[in-house]
């Protein structure tokens, strides 16, 4: 792990929100929340901001690098990316083009993360068969890598037209955007992102995070395979911070519960329990306590990976944009230093139990 570059970012898929009184806000008021968040973020001198891409009505964010030139125009310093850009169902030109948007507004802090994301409604609402699923996240990665080196494209697959010595434009003024892919935790996943010598995301949400280092170790020997330098990889997780672990669990389990408890239905799981939210949060990924808890499972699941860089998903549910900021709050000013003092320390962690 390279101590030296330790990163922490944030992550919302712009959950919808209830005010304070619990009643549930639009989908506008609370994409102009989630700009405000952001704001507080790059004030508090976190790395990165990154957004999700939903097609659904309990998030309020579908065009994430929309939102993303919003608050380019409005911070000075934090990197701003996605969480992720469903490429699958997207055109990886308008993808760079909207991209290098957001680079020029922000005068280089934009990044691209590409996944297949974990619902699947952007499919047949742009007209994409979920048969040719894995084929055009395939496809459509190699183009979006071949664009992203900003010189002219001549490409060819069976998902879209063939690109014959064709230029993309606006060019970035640093010559290249930022590209991560976002894995869930197969190794075809791994691998493939290694082949594309892009960086790697794992997003762990459920059990030990140690449970996801054969894929580290993977992406780091496929890299080295393919001839690449090896790349930073990152943790995407959720959870809550508030002033106690009985707070954070009290202002979060029932947003949770709303939240997981439709997912769950949709999928075909079992009843969404309390009994199981207390596990994900004693024993697995789930990030909910008070600072010097929260920090110490972050620090060892960075370590478990050798990871650096973790991505702390803050809304999980409706709850009150107030809470959120408050989480944010200790975030950055408690937990993130007291990871970087348990990593550069080499101190041992452990997960936390309540």
């Amino acid at each position: 792990m390279d101590l030296d570059n330790l990163k922490f970012g944030l992550d919302t898929f712009g959950d919808m929100q209830n005010d304070d009184s619990a009643t549930p806000i639009s989908a506008a008021a609370t994409i102009r929340n989630v700009v405000e968040q952001a704001v507080l973020a790059d004030e508090l001198g976190i790395d990165h901001f990154s957004i999700g891409e939903h097609h659904r009505d309990d998030f309020a964010i579908s065009c994430p690098d929309t939102v993303l030139a919003g608050i380019a125009t409005r911070t000075r310093q934090i990197t701003l990316g996605t969480a992720v850009t469903v490429l699958s169902s997207d055109d990886p030109v308008r993808v760079y083009q909207r991209f290098a948007t957001i680079d020029a507004l922000s005068n280089g802090r934009a990044e691209i993360t590409a996944g297949r994301g974990s619902f699947i409604e952007s499919f047949p609402l742009f007209g994409y068969e979920l048969s040719d699923y894995s084929a055009l996240f395939e496809e459509k990665l190699e183009l979006l890598v071949e664009i992203l080196k900003e010189h002219a494209v001549t490409w060819s697959g069976t998902m879209r037209a063939p690109l014959i010595n064709q230029e993309i434009y606006p060019k970035t003024e640093r010559g290249s955007i930022p590209l991560r892919v976002g894995v869930g935790g197969t190794p075809e996943s791994v691998v493939r992102a290694a082949r594309v010598n892009a960086k790697l995301a794992i997003a762990i949400i459920g059990g030990d995070p140690a449970r996801f280092k054969p894929f580290a170790d993977l992406y780091r020997s496929s890299m080295q395979e393919f001839g690449h330098q090896v790349l930073p990889i990152s943790i995407h997780s959720p959870g809550h911070i508030a002033a106690s672990q009985e707070i954070a669990i009290e202002e979060l389990w029932p947003h949770y519960q709303v939240m997981f408890g439709r997912i769950g239905r949709e999928r075909g799981w079992g009843q969404v329990t309390r009994e199981h939210f207390i596990n994900e949060v004693k024993y697995g990924s789930f990030y909910v306590g008070n600072p010097e808890q929260v920090a110490r499972k972050i620090a060892y699941a960075m370590k478990s990976l050798g990871a650096q860089r973790f991505d702390f998903k803050y809304p999980n549910g409706p709850m009150a944009h107030g809470k959120l900021m408050s989480s944010i709050e200790l975030y950055a000013k408690e937990v993130i230093p007291m990871v970087r003092e348990n990593l550069v320390s080499r101190k041992d962690s452990s997960l936390t139990r309540i």
